[in-house]
């Protein structure tokens, strides 16, 4: 049986992953930056990292290792001018130097947890100032916007170079909002606005956005250990459900036994009021759209999504 490193094993994805994976009875170690009840049991080995940008020597870690899946990462956050050396350090230095060494200690494959943002911000195109709906594909021309998703696909050329160079078998998953039971962020911010029965001004917004649940997410990331196609490529994934963000509160607000009032207000106002109070990439994932074609994914690895969105966020806020 082969043996899986989960690095990061104690953030959202990495939990749920090993949670996954050891109830599979697959062979599993974890990195974790702090002990915790999950560290703890005795069914999983661990390693404690309290900075993965200053570990040098991972040749523990990786004795007998087949496949890593990384996890860790510094995660986006919406005031990042002060995050440019930190997102390079911990998402492309750190992931560089672990997939050198996961060569040399003869680690057959690494799946990396990248981003849909390395394709881009906003997936509608225009034309002569026409907008023109559009979706993300695995093969775009990358059009990173930020100091995040710069970092990402640095890491992701450092791989590839790796790759063809050492031999190692390199998977990347670009993911958009993955939700799930534990998810924080803006979408936990959503649900607690939706749970005080605050009227929100969004009824006018027609956009349409890709997610992916944790479930589903799980489901791949465990596919792509074995399977014999994945190696070399990169994949969108998504539910394969594209949301408009009234549609997203009603499937929250329905799962919550809740009714939430939509009113309409002017998107330009929105975008103002975003701007003027410094929320401006708040408002934009709120109003505009980010659509992922996840076709190629399901051919070449034989994946269908097995929870649909709406049952996912069910599962969110239901989920003891």
């Amino acid at each position: 049986m082969k043996k899986i490193l989960v690095t990061g094993a104690t953030g959202f994805i990495g939990k749920k992953l090993i949670d996954r994976l050891v109830k599979l009875n697959w062979n599993v170690r974890g990195t974790v930056r702090k002990i915790s009840s999950l560290s703890k049991k005795n069914d999983l080995e661990y390693f404690l990292i309290n900075d993965i940008t200053t570990i040098s020597d991972w040749s523990n870690i990786l004795e007998n290792i087949d496949c890593i899946i990384h996890c860790a990462g510094k995660s986006h956050e919406m005031r990042e001018n002060n995050y440019s050396d930190v997102y390079q350090l911990i998402n492309t230095e750190a992931t560089k130097k672990l997939a050198e060494q996961a060569a040399k200690a003869g680690v057959k494959r690494f799946i990396f947890l990248s981003s849909i943002k390395v394709n881009g911000e906003i997936s509608d195109k225009f034309y002569n100032n026409k907008k023109i709906h559009s979706k993300f594909k695995f093969n775009d021309i990358p059009d990173p916007k930020d100091f995040y998703s710069l970092s990402k696909l640095e890491a992701e050329k450092r791989l590839w170079k790796i790759s063809s160079e050492k031999g190692l078998e390199v998977v990347v998953l670009r993911l958009p909002l993955v939700y799930g039971k534990g998810v924080k962020g803006n979408l936990m911010r959503l649900v607690k606005l939706i749970n005080y029965n605050i009227p929100l001004p969004f009824r006018n917004i027609k956009n349409e956005r890709s997610l992916i649940g944790i479930d589903n997410l799980l489901d791949l990331l465990i596919i792509c250990i074995n399977h014999p196609n994945a190696s070399g490529k990169t994949f969108l994934a998504s539910d394969g459900e594209d949301l408009s963000t009234p549609q997203l509160i009603k499937f929250i607000s329905s799962a919550m036994g809740r009714k939430t009032f939509l009113f309409p207000f002017p998107l330009f106002l929105l975008k103002f009021l975003g701007l003027i109070f410094g929320k401006r990439k708040v408002i934009d994932r709120l109003i505009e759209s980010l659509r992922i074609d996840n076709t190629y994914t399901k051919e070449i690895l034989n994946w269908t999504p097995k929870v649909t969105t709406e049952d996912g966020i069910r599962r969110m806020i239901q989920e003891k």
